[in-house]
């Protein structure tokens, strides 16, 4: 059977595809008339793509006589041989709803009742009469997805896995479908509503189950057959194309959240095993370790940076500053000292330099005439003038006032008693 699918691309991607296969599509809904989903269930509208006949279906027959289910009309024929064939065929894209609820339904039927129509057995319609003999007749359509769901039963049907099976050149699937049209008592408004035919399991798929759709090749002549619009009679041509695929498709274990069907991601036609599934647990875990891997790595980085950061810093030490010394009087200890760098503009250039127009000239031994005459073991000053007068740090050169005695002076005391 087929109980779930996906179609999770806009109807305007779906019409661009079908049109590259030869599949001329003349009207097609807004993007958001259509449920674009990963995890299509029964209830939603998707798009089916069929000839553009009237409501009642190729041949033109009315509804408004509510015909008996099974029951063939001997004036159907006439009416449907009284009308000229259309010049050319068109075909459109429309939204349905999945699941058929047939013509004569008067009123609008509850959810289990639907379920029993969201699929038609291939085998039921080789069979004359039935629910299906109009709509097999002059409703046949075909239903537009990405690939449909199914779950592998394990452990005596305890533990179900759900599979995902698409085609293998990525193009759409085109299942073959029947669709209705419904106005029930008292309303004006019109209901569509689709199936999905089904036959027997290909051998690739026997494993996972013993029905799957009906798959058509896009744009091939059995497609346009099933759609043409002039075959408003079942025959054995018709019924010869409900087989299984015979192509190889692709098939794979997808994630268990699908189950539910208000659940909708694009990971969910993403094999399990694949490394662009994220919700692998496997995944997860080898991605914690590419980050651990992706620290370590940027950390040793990082120690290289700085070894060669040091050693760059050396290198340009020993290549740009000389380590001979020379004795220069007047310092404090007699210490040697580095000889001067090259000239430059830093504020360390000011000791020992003269300068002379624009240019500094670093003499060898630079020694100001008044440091000197300055006795060894004194700090000179560089601003000192001969002659100047020190200042005190401790006085501001004014005499100090005579302490009076007498009622003047108090005792500290005595000020804070007041």
């Amino acid at each position: 059977m087929c109980g779930r699918y996906a179609l999770g691309i806009r109807a305007a991607l779906v019409r661009q595809q079908l049109q590259e296969h030869d599949m001329p599509v003349d009207h097609a809904p807004e993007d958001d008339q259509v449920r674009q989903t990963y995890n299509f269930a029964p209830g939603n509208h998707g798009l089916v793509y069929r000839a553009d006949v009237p409501d009642s279906g190729a041949g033109g027959r009315s509804h408004g006589s509510h015909e008996t289910v099974g029951e063939g009309n001997p004036n159907e024929g006439e009416e449907s041989n009284g009308l000229e064939a259309p010049a050319e065929t068109k075909y459109k894209l429309q939204a349905m709803k999945w699941g058929l609820v047939p013509f004569w339904t008067k009123r609008n039927p509850d959810y289990g009742s639907v379920l029993r129509t969201i699929n038609a057995r291939d085998d039921s319609l080789a069979q004359s009469g039935g629910m299906w003999n109009t709509m097999k007749q002059k409703k046949r359509c075909i239903v537009v997805a990405q690939g449909f769901y199914e779950w592998l039963k394990k452990n005596g049907g305890k533990e179900k896995i759900p599979h995902f099976t698409k085609r293998k050149d990525g193009q759409l699937m085109c299942f073959a479908g029947l669709w209705d049209c419904v106005q029930y008592e008292g309303s004006e408004e019109k209901h569509y509503t689709y199936t999905i035919i089904t036959t027997d399991s290909n051998k690739q798929l026997s494993f996972l189950h013993d029905r799957m759709p009906v798959i058509l090749e896009n744009g091939s002549d059995a497609l346009r057959t099933w759609l043409d619009p002039q075959r408003s009679e079942w025959s054995k041509e018709l019924q010869s194309l409900l087989k299984p695929f015979g192509d190889e498709l692709e098939c794979y274990p997808v994630s268990k959240e699908v189950g539910k069907v208000g659940n909708n991601s694009p990971t969910f036609i993403v094999p399990v095993a694949s490394t662009e599934n994220k919700n692998n647990i496997a995944n997860f875990f080898n991605n914690a370790k590419k980050e651990a891997k992706g620290t370590e790595e940027k950390k040793e980085i990082k120690e290289e940076e700085a070894e060669i950061w040091k050693k760059g810093v050396k290198t340009e030490q020993d290549e740009q500053e000389s380590c001979a010394t020379v004795d220069h009087n007047g310092t404090e200890d007699n210490a040697p000292l580095p000889m001067p760098a090259p000239p430059s503009a830093g504020a360390g250039s000011k000791r020992a330099h003269e300068t002379i127009g624009d240019e500094d000239v670093f003499p060898a031994k630079a020694v100001k005439q008044e440091d000197a005459d300055t006795p060894a073991g004194s700090v000179g000053s560089p601003n000192k003038k001969s002659g100047a007068k020190s200042r005190s740090g401790t006085s501001n050169g004014t005499k100090a006032s005579p302490v009076q005695s007498g009622d003047q002076s108090q005792k500290i005391t005595n000020f804070f008693n007041k």
